[in-house]
């Protein structure tokens, strides 16, 4: 019996010695991201505004460098935020995956998160990208069904795997609903030239074509000014052309973002293909809301994209477009 009471007094004792202390402070993890182009780019701000949202939530601490654009400038931009020891590297690798691969190698305890069509490298860096095939497919759905002149247009940027995927997976979409429809390619080579851009939608807009995917920034504003419809590509873009631009596929960075910044938090670094989380399903990919348009649209078309939607997401129906460079008519 004393030892009974010995040892209910015990943990009472310490019940009540835990009861007093504070709760652990959650870790909140420093991020940096290093980006190529202007931060203005429509890729870099999707990134941009998923860890800033993250930051005024609370839950990341975050500073950025853009124009990083040669792989020289990449080094020198990983050197300086690397002395404060962030504890995820945000970074964009299509012009430096090399030194990208040799920093996260020097320092296995930080997580590199790169946008690059390379696999990942264990243990401590991850890929990802934007995979925008699935709302691409949707946007050739309702070309193919808009077009009047039976050419539609696309203003590419540079020549990437991804990109070609996307741009295949619409004409996989134009086709699917109008077999006669030709489809223009163009690519400006280059991910930022807005007035390139716009001189190809232009020039496609003059060759017939009445309905442009303005992969790129800078086509809408060819497309509005020859008076033709137009997809946005990454973010919404209908505040560049109410009149002109439909709707587009939109990449979201927030499910990706919430992963990594858990896992951070819970002290946890991984290399791993984060690819999947550009999908429908996981809201990594979506359609662009179609603010006035939904009224103007052929209610037949909207149910159309609809349905398509629905079947992608539950994978009834699935799309493997080519990583080939598409050729266009």
């Amino acid at each position: 019996m004393r030892r009974l009471l010995l040892s209910i007094v015990c943990l009472v004792a310490t019940a009540a010695s835990s009861f007093g202390q504070a709760p652990v402070a959650a870790k909140v993890p420093v991020v940096f991201a290093a980006y190529t182009t202007p931060l203005d780019e429509p890729w870099n701000m999707v990134i941009h505004r998923a860890l800033t949202d993250a930051e005024k939530a609370g839950r990341i601490t975050y500073a950025w460098q853009d124009k990083l654009a040669t792989p020289e400038a990449m080094a020198s931009g990983l050197q300086s935020a690397l002395v404060r020891r962030p504890d995820v590297v945000v970074a964009d690798g299509v012009e430096a995956i090399d030194v990208l691969r040799a920093a996260a190698a020097a320092n296995p305890s930080i997580a590199f998160v790169v946008g690059t069509s390379s696999p990942p490298v264990p243990p401590n860096l991850s890929v990802f990208d934007s995979d925008l095939s699935q709302p691409a497919y949707l946007c050739g759905v309702v070309a193919g069904r808009l077009t009047k002149s039976g050419i539609v247009g696309v203003v590419a940027g540079r020549s990437d795997v991804q990109v070609h995927r996307a741009i295949n997976a619409y004409i996989q979409g134009v086709r699917d609903t109008n077999p006669a429809a030709k489809v223009k390619v163009t690519f400006i080579d280059s991910w930022y030239d807005p007035p390139k851009a716009r001189q190809v939608a232009l020039d496609q807009a003059a060759a017939g074509a009445d309905v442009i995917w303005a992969e790129r920034e800078g086509a809408i504003a060819g497309a509005r000014e020859k008076g033709v419809l137009a997809f946005g590509n990454l973010v919404d873009q209908s505040g560049d052309g109410p009149d002109t631009v439909l709707t587009g596929p939109v990449w979201s960075m927030t499910p990706l973002v919430d992963h990594v910044v858990k896992q951070s938090a819970a002290g946890m670094v991984r290399g791993e293909s984060l690819q999947d989380f550009s999908s429908l399903a996981r809201g990594g990919a979506v359609l662009a809301p179609w603010h006035a348009w939904a009224a103007k649209l052929p209610p037949d078309v909207l149910e159309l994209v609809r349905a398509k939607q629905t079947a992608i997401k539950t994978g009834a129906l699935r799309l493997d477009p080519s990583a080939d460079r598409p050729a266009g008519d």
